[in-house]
């Protein structure tokens, strides 16, 4: 398009652009007679704007292509009618302030308007087509009979390069610099006037640009302030002007304020984007019932699809993410309905975690485990991982939740947390389950990684229940060194030490708790409590059964798959010989010379704190003599045994040389552990042969027998069977006899041998 066809159907846009000052109207004059709710009340203080009902009106576009004019745009310069004047106090104090319009010069026939063409000109000049039709729009509003010129360029004019400066100054918003060369010339030229628009446009510019940062700065109070004095600023092309004052009313507790924000928008600007924009933001601001009056203002596009649908969508999920936030907040049935159609239909990970953490807020763990797992198929992500092992906690299933956790325990605190939760509770089940070693295994070195009291507890209560006394002491006071009130870890270790008939320790824990907990004084007197009714924080400890025959199946549980009561025996026999000597676990070992970090393990470990004899032992292998890094690499070894932790027992066996009694020793704790855990996996046949290989280094002793005797029980092989059980079955062995009775009873000969 050529420069006069350009100016020429600008000023065809102007006279068809009356038409858009209706927007103007809506604002000033329908807007508080017919929509008073829309009305929009600047102070925000109680009170609303009453607008002259026939304002003079302009507006600065014509065109949806500048429906919104930037900070180095022109802005729109609409001379305000009625304006509240806002003091400093809290009361509403709502004084109208008439601002005189420009006044027309005399209009009759004989006697043209003078208007200022300045602006018209430049923009004209420039090229700057949507500045031309603005100047255009607001000379037209300014003045009725004026009539633009087809071709602004072909008006006559003394050229003005100082003015001409100031126009390109205002275009590249220096309006500072715009000022000062106005008087700059001033001071040169008496009497010289700017046009009256240029100062006009400035004023708004600068208004505009202090808007913009109070509301970038959060400064809520001096947006309205500002917007209440230029009310220029309240027309469909500042749309970002109307946003930006809604939100400041939202923000200082005024949303009905922000809600005829909004509305003024919605009423009468048409801008398909400027609409939807309003609404998707006052869905962040407002509550659900004055969405619903934004929403029903939509208007049916194109293709006869409604306008707002999209939105729709967006806040059902908007409201559900906040009830998942907040369990007290509600959800209207229709907008749950709709994101649960979408979650189903559309199968997106992030609709269903919102249906998901939902559901769960509100206890509903059917329903929120199945969103959850919808979600885990769609995106195996941490947090459909974290909802799904919550949902399955709620409903007792630790185990699968341990296993859903475990590869996202390390993604955040929460996450740690969750997995933390499932392992403890993995550990109460009532009655125990037997776990696999590697699933022990990893539970501990998470517990001790992170130092988890409540995990460390219930390895104290489940090694109870398994009858594996001296790993019990060993994770109660682990529990205890981490977490020192932690009284039903008292508890735990007391009821243990009595069944050990340790009267001492029994007594000195009784000195230390006596005045917290009634129960600890209780612990050994014949009433209200004994060894059979142990009572945890939460209720019993678990209790095995020593044999369970299920059909075919011998399940012997008096072991658990990690260390058995040996351990001690191990420890005492072949560690070096030493005093006892107090040690602060606490103490960082990393600063010790190596002999000193090895003392501080074998302390330690007398102290019964396996978790921090690692670190020392630890330290004390990264230098030192030879005999020390021996001795470090052993004492580690013990200290993994005494944990659980068997394959980590093994690699630290190999990382220094030790002399052959104490890797026979080692190796000997090693192969027990390992069969134990064998046996417990059901693989007796694997159980049989690590017997062997450790019957090659040390007698078996009875209970290890026993475990023999059910792993050919549990084979089918009768007769090898009864040769094992009559041995332990001869001193009296409970388990022993009871063992042999079942075999023999089993044998399809059903005499005192064969098989």
């Amino acid at each position: 398009m050529n420069g006069k066809s350009l100016y020429i159907s600008a000023a065809i846009l102007a006279v068809g652009g009356v038409a858009a000052f209706q927007w103007r109207d809506e604002l000033l004059g329908r807007v508080s007679s017919v929509h008073t709710t829309a009305s929009i009340n600047a102070s925000g203080l109680g009170s609303r704007v009453s607008f002259d009902p026939n304002p003079v009106r302009t507006h600065a576009a014509l065109s949806p292509s500048a429906s919104r004019v930037t900070q180095s745009e022109a802005p729109v310069v609409e001379p305000p009618v009625t304006v509240p004047v806002i003091d400093g106090s809290q009361e509403p104090t709502l004084a109208r302030v008439q601002r005189a319009a420009p006044v027309a010069p005399d209009t009759t026939p004989s006697s043209p308007p003078v208007v200022d063409e300045s602006a018209l000109r430049y923009f004209a000049a420039q090229g700057d087509t949507a500045r031309l039709q603005a100047e255009i729009a607001r000379l037209k509003a300014l003045y009725p009979s004026w009539t633009p010129p087809a071709d602004p360029l072909a008006v006559p004019e003394l050229r003005d390069p100082q003015l001409d400066a100031m126009w390109q100054l205002y275009a590249n918003g220096r309006y500072a610099e715009v000022r000062k060369a106005i008087a700059d010339r001033q001071a040169v030229e008496a009497g010289w006037q700017p046009p009256p628009n240029l100062l006009e446009m400035v004023d708004l510019a600068e208004a505009r640009q202090r808007l913009v940062n109070s509301s970038d700065l959060k400064q809520y109070n001096a947006v309205v302030d500002t917007a209440s004095s230029n009310p220029g600023l309240l027309t469909c092309g500042e749309v970002d002007v109307l946003w930006r004052l809604a939100e400041a009313f939202a923000r200082t507790n005024r949303p009905e304020r922000a809600r005829d924000a909004y509305t003024y928008v919605l009423s009468n600007c048409d801008g398909a984007g400027d609409r939807l924009a309003t609404v998707q933001k006052a869905s962040v601001l407002l509550p659900i019932a004055m969405m619903e009056d934004l929403l029903s203002k939509e208007k049916p596009g194109a293709d006869g699809q409604l306008e707002f649908e999209p939105i729709r969508d967006d806040l059902a999920r908007q409201l559900v993410a906040q009830a998942g936030e907040d369990k007290e907040a509600t959800v209207p049935s229709t907008y749950l309905m709709r994101l649960e159609r979408l979650a189903e239909s559309n199968k997106l990970a992030s609709d269903a975690l919102l249906l998901g953490w939902y559901n769960l807020r509100r206890n509903n763990m059917e329903n929120a485990e199945k969103w959850f797992r919808q979600a885990k198929m769609a995106d195996d992500s941490a947090s459909a991982s974290q909802g799904l092992a919550l949902a399955l906690i709620a409903r007792n299933a630790p185990r699968e939740a341990e296993d859903v956790m475990y590869k996202w325990r390390a993604s955040s605190d929460d996450s740690r947390k969750t997995y933390l939760a499932a392992t403890a509770n993995l550990l109460a089940l009532d009655p125990p389950v037997a776990l696999e070693p590697e699933v022990l295994k990893r539970i501990a070195e998470e517990a001790v990684a992170q130092k988890d009291a409540t995990t460390a507890q219930e390895f104290g209560w489940y090694s109870r229940a398994f009858e594996q006394p001296q790993l019990a002491l060993q994770w109660f006071s682990t529990a205890l060194g981490w977490k020192a009130d932690d009284e039903a870890s008292a508890y735990g270790l007391a009821l243990t030490y009595q069944g050990l008939n340790n009267v001492a320790e029994v007594r000195r824990l009784q000195q230390q708790w006596g005045a917290r907990s009634q129960r600890i004084l209780d612990v050994g007197r014949p009433e209200p409590q004994n060894a059979q009714s142990v009572a945890r924080s939460a209720g019993s400890a678990p209790q095995a059964e020593t044999v369970a025959v299920r059909g075919n199946d011998v399940a012997y549980t008096q072991y658990a798959n990690t260390v058995s009561p040996r351990q001690s025996r191990v420890e005492s026999q072949s560690r070096p010989s030493r005093k006892t000597s107090r040690c602060a676990p606490s103490f960082n070992p990393d600063s010790l010379p190596p002999q000193q970090a090895l003392q501080q393990g074998w302390c330690l470990m007398e102290a019964n704190k396996p978790a921090e004899a690692l670190k020392a032992f630890g330290s004390a292998l990264k230098g030192g003599q030879e005999a020390v890094r021996s001795d470090a690499a052993y004492g580690q070894s013990l200290a993994y045994l005494r944990m659980g932790l068997t394959d980590n027992a093994a690699i630290s066996a190999t990382k220094a040389g030790m002399d052959k009694r104490k890797a026979t020793e080692l190796q000997i704790a090693i192969l027990t552990d390992r069969a134990l855990a064998a046996y417990q996996n059901k693989q007796y046949e694997k159980a049989l042969i690590l017997l062997d290989q450790r019957a090659r280094f040390a007698t078996e002793r009875t209970d290890l027998m026993v475990i023999r005797g059910y792993a050919y029980l549990n084979l089918k092989r009768y007769g090898e069977a009864v040769q094992v059980f009559e041995g332990p079955a001869s001193t009296g062995q409970r388990d022993a006899v009871r063992g042999l009775a079942t075999a023999r009873d089993a044998r399809p000969s059903n005499g005192p041998r064969g098989g």
